[in-house]
């Protein structure tokens, strides 16, 4: 099935669409839950609608580890199920759902003490592992091997040779988890899902006691629609308890956000031929290969400032790069690291305990009729939460009988030819014109429907230029980010269609304004409009250095909250 082309009209056409019809149901939130639930919801039947008062994936689904994982400490605190459950979707999404987006990484564990240690961690993983294989799906991933001191040196030549008794490499599986949530978005589409990103919930609609929809506001133009639908689902993560204010009912659970910090440094700072993770006091911290950089994270501490642009202060960045500097050899420095990007956990709250004790097994509940929360979990078991929420949504539907969820067997969009076209990539480089390397690019980043931007590029020879200040990306993929995946501004391209804005030491602001004017006529943007955009952005960045330089939580967000957020100019 051809992935759903959302463009500029389709967004409002969606939202006039909506407000015409009642729908069976209605999802507030674009991040990966939601995403999944609009997915779970079309392909039962129903006729279903997502609004996103941001971008697709603009919160915490943007701003992940990139790990789809069955969650290894979850193992140490006997929660088998939560791990049985992640492992099942790791294998799902790494074999069938979505083999493109979804790759192997290994992970090395490093040892520090003779004898038990790699005993009680070895029996760990092997469990780990084990579950995989039992899992009913497998994982497709290579199993765990324990190495010797000097064979872990060998291929993670960049550890301290002090302390270091001998090592344990596993495999978990790495997304980037943004194009994983535009491409749920797009394929619920395929299937008949009316998608409107920059759409925002201002009040709920009720007849009879009941939710019966929601007035949503186009944040682009001020245009308000009323929505009605026979359920509403509230899928929008951290915010789920602003959402729930909406209604006046007192909530039958609260979400408690916590703060996870990452730093991006380039791939020549850390001689590794492998991941590593590493022990804190607190949690563990990834060292996690990225194209030519490495991922170095996470915290793990409470958060109750703004949820839109988390702040990471000087004391975090300290945090991270004092505890990989445990095991390296050549300590990473502030001026080592190229970018620091922040995500927001959502936690369901329990009285009385640290964040990093909550839990992350999600919730579903129904506080009032017609309304369905679903809250908490964690990336990886996205699927799981949306089945969930539908389950709850029909439970007691009217007028007929709704079928068993079955996305267990709806690959997302891309993924259908996907190893066949990466067999003959030689091959299209040679019809398209476009370098071996290219073509797998665009291949490993959106599957099949990478031909699409192999289409564009042969009727405008400029767009298989890579981007001048960002040589990573093509330029077709800036404006495929608008024609086809609903990019309407300039941070939706550099930070989440892209990664731009973590990958480069400039944090994409020498990039702005070349993206800016191949978006500017798919938007109808004029020269005044078009500096707008680039001028938000840079401003945002530099909010965002300046926050990083204050010493605590409280600084930093005052700094970044001061910049200015996109205030469309019609």
């Amino acid at each position: 099935m051809r992935a759903a082309t959302l463009g500029p009209q389709a967004r409002k056409d969606a939202l006039s669409r909506m407000s015409e019809q009642e729908l069976d149901v209605l999802v507030v939130g674009g991040g990966v839950v939601g995403a999944g639930v609009a997915l779970d919801a079309v392909t039962r039947g129903l006729s279903t609608g997502l609004v996103e008062g941001q971008d697709w994936a603009a919160g915490t689904s943007s701003r992940a580890t990139k790990l789809i994982h069955g969650g290894l400490r979850y193992l140490e605190m006997l929660d088998f199920a939560l791990v049985r459950e992640a492992i099942k979707e790791r294998g799902l999404l790494h074999q069938r759902l979505a083999p493109h987006l979804v790759k192997p990484v290994p992970i090395l564990y490093p040892l520090q003490h003779r004898g038990w240690e790699r005993v009680y961690v070895g029996a760990g993983i092997a469990l780990y592992d084990a579950m995989a294989v039992t899992s009913g799906h497998g994982s497709g991933l290579p199993l765990h091997r324990h190495l010797s001191r000097r064979h872990a040196l060998r291929i993670a030549p960049g550890l301290k040779k002090e302390g270091l008794v001998g090592a344990i490499q596993f495999y978990d599986a790495q997304v980037e988890d943004a194009r994983l949530v535009t491409t749920v978005i797009r394929t619920a589409a395929s299937y008949g899902a009316l998608m409107a990103n920059r759409a925002r919930v201002s009040s709920f609609l009720r007849a009879d006691g009941r939710i019966v929809g929601a007035v949503v506001t186009d944040t682009e133009d001020g245009t308000s629609y009323e929505i009605r639908a026979r359920r509403v689902v509230n899928a929008t993560g951290v915010w789920t308890d602003d959402i729930q204010s909406l209604i006046e009912e007192h909530p039958q659970f609260n979400i408690k956000a916590s703060k996870g910090v990452h730093l991006m440094v380039p791939k020549d700072r850390i001689r590794s031929d492998t991941g590593m993770i590493l022990r804190t006091e607190k949690s563990v911290l990834f060292v996690l290969p990225w194209g030519r950089h490495w991922i170095v994270g996470t915290t793990d501490t409470p958060w109750t400032l703004d949820k839109a642009d988390p702040a990471a202060s000087q004391a975090d960045i300290d945090y991270v790069l004092d505890h990989v500097n445990t095991v390296l050899a050549n300590p990473l420095t502030r001026e080592d690291v190229e970018s620091v990007y922040v995500g927001l956990r959502p936690l369901i709250a329990a009285a009385s305990e640290a964040t990093s004790k909550l839990s992350r097994e999600h919730a579903v509940t129904q506080p009032a009729p017609g309304l369905v929360v679903v809250a908490g979990g964690k990336f990886t078991t996205y699927r799981v939460m949306a089945k969930d929420a539908v389950d709850e949504a029909v439970r007691d539907f009217p007028d007929r009988k709704v079928p068993e969820s079955c996305t267990e067997e709806v690959p997302l969009a891309g993924a259908d030819g996907y190893r066949a076209l990466l067999n003959t990539s030689q091959l299209l480089s040679e019809q398209n014109g476009l370098h071996a390397v290219w073509v797998e690019h665009l291949i490993n980043r959106y599957g099949s429907v990478g031909q699409e931007l192999l289409a564009l590029i042969r009727e405008d020879r400029s767009l298989g230029e890579p981007l001048a200040a960002a040589p990573g990306y093509l330029r077709a993929e800036v404006v495929y980010a608008v024609t086809d995946e609903s990019a309407r501004h300039l941070d939706d391209v550099l930070v989440r269609r892209t990664r731009i804005s973590i990958e480069t030491f400039d944090r994409g602001k020498k990039s702005a304004r070349e993206v800016a004017e191949l978006m500017a006529p798919l938007l109808g943007w004029d020269e005044t409009e078009t500096d707008k955009e680039i001028q938000t952005y840079v401003d945002g960045v530099n909010a965002e250095l300046e926050a990083e330089r204050q010493p605590d939580d409280d600084t930093a967000d005052g700094i970044r909250t001061h910049a200015p957020d996109i205030v469309p100019m019609r």
